[in-house]
């Protein structure tokens, strides 16, 4: 499969056969990172922050576990580094031992190589961020074709953006996203204003992890669970810290109330689209994760250029 791109281009290098023309700053990172099939063939890393890196040495989640299915297998997104995919296990197992929870079924991870996706996140980009959705697993393994049309269901009441359906919603829910947030590597659990309202009511004297609980847009259908950076690897750029406090009062009352769901005023001349994230707006190490082997390659032609100058959100 080849890929040409117009005048401009800078490299180009082959990987597992596929020729890929490189435009350093002109070619959107998300087609490089969109096209890599296959993990780089390096020691694991998240290079990067959650939204702007890449993932060195991907693993792959099952797509198939005696506790969790994966979902939207073609978008081949189910690729994170190795904490955490021993967390979606762990959860798995744990949260249907101890919450009567069937099982987990799976959204999105990180792509094989992490990195800008086509479409759908704007994070998700180091292998430290993964989708569970609220729905449970059913009993008995979904058809490919199943894991790509059935939908997630929302559980806010069609026409509001935070009142929680409570008929949808049960305690095995609340008590899944406790256990989710319980773990110490968790930096970040978002889900819909909604659902934070709901824990923070039901969440009684034991109240330490609801901080990590954090409000967030369109999260009326799954959790979004972010694991902290690994204990000492450089180039991983953290989370600024989780403030203090439950974050069931101010703050909360702010997303639950209409302010952050007004439509945005329209401005005197539309605003100019902002130019979509290149290779040389990633952490420089994306480059060499970019034009690794694939795992099991003996082959691999590189010639990527260093950026030009300049002051970069590493």
């Amino acid at each position: 499969m080849r890929n040409a791109f117009r005048a401009g281009l800078i490299a180009a290098f082959t990987i597992a056969g596929i020729d890929i023309a490189v435009a350093q700053d002109t070619v959107p990172a998300k087609q490089l990172f969109g096209q890599m099939a296959a993990p780089a063939d390096l020691r694991a890393r998240s290079i990067g922050f959650y939204s702007r890196g890449c993932l060195a040495g991907g693993v792959a989640l099952a797509v198939d576990g005696p506790e969790w299915q994966a979902m939207r297998l073609s978008r081949n997104r189910y690729w994170g580094m190795p904490v955490l995919i021993d967390y979606i296990e762990q959860l798995a197992r744990e949260s249907k031992t101890y919450d009567g929870w069937p099982g987990l079924l799976v959204g999105d991870l990180s792509q094989p190589r992490g990195g800008p996706m086509l479409f759908g996140h704007a994070s998700h980009q180091v292998g430290l961020d993964v989708d569970i959705w609220f729905d449970p697993m059913p009993d008995r393994t979904l058809t490919e074709a199943e894991r790509e049309t059935i939908s997630a269901r929302s559980y806010v009441k069609p026409g509001t953006n935070v009142d929680l359906d409570t008929t949808m919603w049960t305690d095995a829910h609340s008590r899944l996203i406790k256990r989710a947030a319980s773990y110490p590597e968790v930096e970040r659990v978002f889900v819909n204003a909604g659902v934070k309202k709901v824990l923070c009511e039901w969440a009684g004297a034991d109240r330490a992890w609801l901080r990590k609980i954090r409000p967030w847009y369109k999260h009326d259908d799954h959790l979004h669970v972010r694991l902290a950076c690994p204990p000492d690897m450089d180039g991983c750029k953290r989370q600024d810290p989780t403030p203090p406090g439950d974050g069931c009062g101010e703050n909360l009352a702010w997303w639950l109330s209409d302010v952050p769901y007004r439509p945005a005023p329209k401005p005197d001349k539309p605003a100019k689209p902002r130019p979509a994230m290149t290779l040389g707006g990633l952490p420089a190490a994306c480059r060499t994760v970019l034009a690794a082997p694939d795992p099991g390659s003996t082959t691999v032609q590189v010639n990527i250029p260093l950026p030009r100058a300049r002051p970069l959100a590493n």
